[in-house]
């Protein structure tokens, strides 16, 4: 929380719930430093959820379309709550619009713009918003008159290709330098694309109060865009191994799992309960969990880490028998707690206390 804080300097930080999931840390992060302001959200029953517990200031990083959860999100506005909601084309403003009008309330709304690049044979980041263009942006913002019940409040561009990943991961090799030159040549592009989308909106009379851009490994470049007034970061507080390898900053990782030892098949080799617990995306080896501690432990390269055990072997200078726990670190952030009940919070090398997560609570938002 503190190396997040001290990279973003004064510009805002809203902090991504969904590498978070656990109510007890979102409240933590909040609350630590001024500098952290709003939650972005990933579903409308998790921002509902969020809502009810107390939270405020939640922005929708995806648009939703279930009719339900954005009545339910228009009446939280009509009480009170700041709940934004996120679009990419007419047919999100003309859901939401509707389900305001019939709500009597005015749905605050932002506008998402793809940042990708397109290099020859490469697409260099996420297929996201359809807004790929200027051109396309000033489409949609042209058609925002025809609504009354919605208010535009601004647009957020998110650089997954800059802020999601590495540009030193020993799984790269070769392609870390070609990953660098095209970090390099799309930045200049989306932020070319970004300024021009916000003065578009200013010169339509919308007041632009919200341009939320980047991420846990994009603070450096998204900050240096003045008319950014938020940087959103999730991963980086809890670290996962992800994001061990970007040439700009390097977390301490912050979070792990514990898995027991429960046989030793033969001299030298044991095995622990559980601990398949792969990352989302494309598949590779940097999703699998890395095992953290003690040092000296590796997996075997037929099993990996299994659905119920785990092989492994252990050169290390700790001892190891049945009965032990060995600690591992996800590959991706949030997505750890959607396999336990609670987190136990650690400080100075004690157990400070146990807070449940998301599935902790009873939620499963997605």
């Amino acid at each position: 929380i503190q190396s997040i804080a001290a990279r973003a300097g004064k510009l805002p930080v809203r902090v991504a719930s969904k590498s978070v999931r656990c109510t007890y840390i979102l409240r933590h992060i909040l609350e630590s430093n001024d500098i952290f302001q709003g939650i972005m959200c990933f579903t409308g029953k998790e921002a509902i959820a969020l809502a009810e517990l107390g939270f405020d200031d939640l922005l929708l990083g995806y648009p939703i379309v279930n009719e339900e959860d954005i009545r339910n999100i228009c009446k939280a506005t009509k009480s009170g709550k700041r709940i934004i909601l996120m679009v990419d084309c007419e047919r999100h403003l003309q859901i939401i619009d509707k389900i305001a009008a019939s709500e009597n309330v005015v749905q605050p709304i932002c506008i998402d713009v793809d940042m990708s690049s397109d290099f020859p044979g490469i697409h260099f980041g996420v297929y996201r918003s359809p807004i790929v263009t200027v051109a396309t942006f000033k489409k949609l913002a042209d058609a925002l008159h025809q609504y009354s019940n919605i208010q535009t409040l601004g647009l957020m561009g998110y650089e997954a290709q800059i802020a999601g990943l590495g540009d030193m991961s020993p799984y790269n090799g070769i392609k870390n330098t070609a990953i660098k030159w095209m970090k390099k040549k799309s930045l200049k592009e989306l932020s070319q694309r970004r300024k021009e989308c916000y003065e578009y909106l200013l010169s339509k009379g919308i007041p632009v109060t919200l341009v939320n851009g980047g991420g846990t490994g994009s603070i450096e470049s998204t900050k240096q865009e003045s008319y950014i007034t938020e940087v959103t970061v999730g991963s980086g507080f809890y670290s996962p191994t992800l994001f061990d390898y970007y040439e700009q900053f390097r977390h301490l990782p912050a979070a792990g799992f514990a898995v027991e030892i429960i046989r030793k098949p033969k001299p030298g080799m044991y095995t622990a309960m559980g601990g398949g617990y792969v990352a989302s995306g494309s598949t590779g080896p940097e999703k699998q969990p890395h095992p953290f501690l003690p040092k000296g432990v590796q997996l075997t390269a037929n099993e990996g880490t299994g659905e119920v055990q785990t092989p492994f072997t252990n050169t290390g200078s700790v001892n190891l028998d049945i009965g032990d726990v060995v600690l591992f670190r996800h590959s991706k952030a949030g997505e750890l707690c959607e396999r336990f009940n609670h987190l136990h919070l650690i400080r100075k090398g004690l157990i400070t206390d146990i807070v449940p997560t998301y599935r902790g609570q009873g939620f499963c938002f997605l």
